[in-house]
Order: C-alpha cells, then structure tokens, then sequence
C-alpha cells in the first residue's frame, strides 16, 4: 500500500547488466578465433584463403565474420597491427629485465624474427599495400617509436649515442628486411643488425 492506501505498484526490475557481459566476451571470443584462423593461414602462405575459409576454421558463421571486419582486407590489415602491437608491447618488459642498450639489442633481433616470420604473409600484406592502407604506416611509426623509448633509455644511462635518431636506426632495419626474399638472408640480417647496434654504443662493443 502506498501512503493514500492504494495498492502500490510493482517495483521496477533492476537492470542486469551482468547479462550483456556473456555476450560481449563470446563476440570477443568469435574476433579472436577469426584472427586466430587468418593468421595461422596467412602464415602458412595460404594468401588467397577466402572469407568463408576463414569463417569455417574459426567455428563461426559468414555473417560473424562481417560484423567483425568489413572486407578480407581488414582482417588483414588486423593480423597485421596486432603482430606489431605484441611486438612493441615488450618493449617494456625488455627495459625492466635488461640495460637499456640490452634492451635495444633484444628488439632489433625481434625485428627481424618479425620480419622472417611475415615473409609467408608477403602476398597477402601486398594486396592491403597496394590499396593504401594506412595501418602499414602506422605500424612503422609504432615500432620507430619504440625503438626511440629504447635508445632514450640508453643514452639516458649514457650507453647509447644521442646524436642518432630512431628514425635513421628504423629505415636501416628496413633496408635489412627488404631482402628477405634472399637466400641466407637471415643471419646476414642478424649480422648487420648486431653492427648498427654496435656503432649506436658510447663504449666498445662487446665481444
């Protein structure tokens, strides 16, 4: 009863927004199958894999697919920044466990592991390439950004050269990873690598 003695009316139900989370967490369990299934595809040089493929070896629907990337190329360009986002996200951890100069030369080897291992995506990253995606861009900005977070960290403990920019450190690697089609391409990658690093320290390299 309510204060005039009318029967009062019903309580409104709560809203329960536990009940959305279920539904959020599968649709992020359904984008991380799909990028999981084009990954392991392009990886294995299955370039021209379609949609459907894709869809199939994740478990879900065609449909599912769409409401998550718009077009093959977008979960392309996905597998793409995610590579490069786990690649970069270490970069802290390394400065954590390592000296900084230590630090730069761990990322400089990842960067070529990184390269070798997008060689069997070469196909597919070139069709995303070719019709101008921004994401290649933005990739190279992330990683000349963090090899400025490592090489500031080293010239701050006075190990690294301050008078070279990350920039200049980034299109070298480029240039190393531009072979990767070469025969022995990947020591000679190491190789030249391991002199960049050497030439950015204050003191001898060591042996």
């Amino acid at each position: 009863m309510d204060e005039h003695g009318e029967p009062a009316s019903p309580a409104p139900t709560p809203a329960r927004p536990a009940e959305s989370r279920p539904l959020r967490a599968h649709a992020q369990r359904n984008r991380d199958a799909l990028l999981t299934a084009a990954r392991e595809a392009f990886t294995a040089g299955e370039s021209d894999i379609h949609v459907e493929e894709i869809a199939r070896r994740a478990g879900v629907g065609v449909g599912t697919f769409y409401r998550h990337f718009a077009t093959r190329e977008a979960v392309i360009e996905a597998v793409y920044d995610e590579r490069i986002q786990d690649l970069c996200h270490r970069a802290p951890d390394l400065l954590e466990s390592l000296p900084p100069h230590e630090a730069l030369r761990v990322f400089m080897e990842q960067l070529v592991q990184h390269a070798v291992e997008s060689r069997s995506m070469a196909v597919a990253l070139k069709t995303v390439m070719d019709l101008g995606s921004p994401v290649f861009n933005q990739g190279r900005e992330t990683m000349s950004d963090t090899i400025g977070q490592l090489m500031a960290a080293g010239v701050a403990d006075g190990t690294i050269r301050a008078d070279v920019t990350a920039d200049t450190v980034f299109r070298a690697m480029g240039g190393i990873c531009a072979s990767h089609d070469q025969p022995g391409w990947e020591k000679a990658a190491l190789d030249v690598m391991h002199l960049i690093h050497d030439g950015l320290r204050h003191t001898d390299p060591s042996p």
